[in-house]
């Protein structure tokens, strides 16, 4: 069987096994019948991962035919060099960055949010197949572990994370995105997404406990589930997260 060169460079060996590592191997191709996006997958890469791909140093698409005796080489999205307009492999985003995560992300939606992100997330009733498509009809961006999830033809935007622990994959998502300058900490709802506003405490007296009447003046409430927010007993220990994951985030 014909064969073609492939090299992947940086956190796309993440997705490889050993032996294929940051190195150039052969992979076997159907001459001139397979796309560059259909390989670069079975080897187990979504195609979320890829920002610019070259066949013997010329610039290519998803689309591209795969002829035997090739030179692949493709590379993730650079933090400091933008090659969107040389690859054209996706639209670009235009910010703000809007999210959209799978139901084993609970913590990181909070935490999102909690830095006033846009930040839809999914309970356990909503299919992939729905998750795809939201993430399309409105361009948000697709977080999951779930390779599979982000290899869906209608995915175009996503983020594989490669850790399980939740405050790693926030400074992970800030890293990937440059997001520092869209944070806006404390003007999201963490239950429902909706947009914080002030409110007055005489407005919703009714609804707070004894102990926050007496203590506390200051109050926001989410515009669409109207969840009352004040600088309560958990306030310092968030604050400090948010704090520590800008201070890591700018390193």
């Amino acid at each position: 069987m014909p064969h073609a060169h492939f090299r992947f460079y940086a956190d796309l060996n993440d997705f490889l096994p050993p032996r294929l590592q940051q190195r150039s191997f052969l992979y076997p191709v159907y001459d001139g019948k397979q796309s560059v996006k259909h390989l670069i997958e079975a080897l187990g890469i979504p195609h979320t991962e890829v920002e610019l791909i070259l066949a013997g140093g010329r610039v290519i698409d998803f689309h591209y035919l795969v002829q035997a005796g090739d030179r692949i080489t493709v590379y993730p999205p650079f933090a400091t060099i933008d090659v969107s307009p040389a690859g054209h492999l996706r639209p670009a985003l235009t910010p703000p960055h809007r999210f959209i995560l799978d139901n084993h992300l609970g913590k990181l939606a909070r935490y999102l949010r909690l830095l006033g992100l846009d930040t839809l997330y999914a309970d356990n009733h909503v299919p992939d197949v729905e998750l795809a498509h939201i993430a399309q009809d409105e361009q948000r961006i697709l977080l999951t572990r779930d390779r599979g999830l982000l290899m869906r033809s209608n995915v175009i935007y996503g983020y594989c994370l490669r850790t399980k622990d939740s405050f790693q994959q926030l400074i992970a998502v800030l890293h990937r995105f440059q997001l520092l300058d869209e944070v806006a900490p404390w003007t999201r709802c963490l239950r429902c997404n909706g947009l914080l506003a002030p409110v007055e405490k005489e407005t919703i007296r009714h609804r707070l406990e004894p102990k926050t009447k007496l203590y506390f003046d200051k109050f926001h409430m989410c515009r669409d589930c109207q969840q009352i927010y004040w600088q309560g007993s958990h306030y310092p220990r968030l604050q400090a997260l948010i704090e520590q994951a800008l201070s890591t985030a700018n390193e």
